[in-house]
């Protein structure tokens, strides 16, 4: 999100965390109707996810877990599944009319950066707004680009008027399909990308004793939702130098749910080569729910 300024604007119709109410921007504050006031920060993000709604101390990846995610994706790794991402997201947009978009579990920003590149090569104005429950991604992805609207918040109660988004992006993420129906206008569209059940299966046979099914991407009958269209997308991947392993490592669950035994084996790695696969499922907003 760096060419054309005009054309990436923040998303601003943002709501109370606390009363649900519409929040309005006062200088470097959101406030609501009935007083309540989120500060925005120097680096031009917000913290709208109160303490009460908070399962931790400091939810979400860690300082040390967005820098990896950070170094791996901007290596280009990933950069067919940003492709293939945005294309999903811009279909069926009008190019006359800016179209808002949140991701939800935005990370430290960078499908968000992807998808604002390819929309301004179309001549697409989005209003945009990333959402994660980790102050720390918030963090870097308002330093990187401040063009967008950027929140801390969670998808369990998205900081958003209802009714007011074109697309919600969800990137390997944890879907709420409530709330994502909730925030959606009639027409809508959802994109949720997960693993498929052949995603980095190299590295998985690596950690584990034995593998275990991936789950469904969408579940059918997802809440508020019909499908639309259902996409995989699969290619080959060489991570070279046991820094990208590491990194890859990181921002993936796999770090938790392997044993040490496991994590010390990925550790010793200098070179891996892996399959990525992923499935891209577009769902549409039901008219009625």
């Amino acid at each position: 999100m760096h060419d054309t300024p005009s054309m990436i604007t923040p998303f601003q119709a943002l709501a109370c965390p606390l009363c649900s109410a519409p929040l309005q921007r006062e200088g470097a504050s959101w406030r609501c109707g009935a007083g309540h006031c989120f500060d925005i920060a120097s680096q031009g993000y917000a913290n709208l996810l109160p303490v009460q709604q908070k399962r931790s101390r400091d939810p979400g990846d860690s300082k040390e877990m967005v820098a990896a995610r950070r170094r791996f994706l901007e290596s280009g790794a990933y950069q067919p599944i940003a492709a293939a991402a945005s294309r999903a997201v811009l279909a069926g947009l009008a190019t006359d009319t800016a179209a808002a978009c949140l991701d939800a579990g935005c990370g430290e920003g960078y499908y968000l950066r992807q998808l604002a590149a390819a929309a301004q090569a179309r001549g697409q104005a989005l209003q945009v707004l990333g959402l994660d429950i980790s102050k720390w991604a918030v963090l870097a992805a308002a330093k990187q680009d401040r063009r967008g609207g950027w929140v801390v918040g969670s998808n369990a109660r998205l900081p958003v008027l209802a009714g007011t988004l074109d697309r919600v992006l969800c990137m390997f993420g944890f879907p709420v399909y409530s709330e994502f129906a909730r925030v959606l206008k009639p027409g809508g569209e959802l994109l949720q990308v997960d693993a498929g059940a052949d995603h980095l299966r190299e590295l998985r046979e690596i950690i584990y004793p034995a593998l275990k099914a991936e789950k469904a991407a969408a579940p059918p009958g997802a809440p508020g939702f019909e499908a639309l269209a259902d996409e995989r997308l699969s290619f080959a991947l060489e991570l070279e130098g046991a820094q990208p392993i590491a990194d890859l490592l990181a921002m993936t669950p796999h770090l938790y749910r392997a044993s040490a035994e496991g994590r010390a084996r990925a550790a010793a790695l200098t070179r891996l080569k892996l399959t990525v696969d992923v499935r891209l499922v577009r769902l549409v907003r039901s008219a009625l729910r």
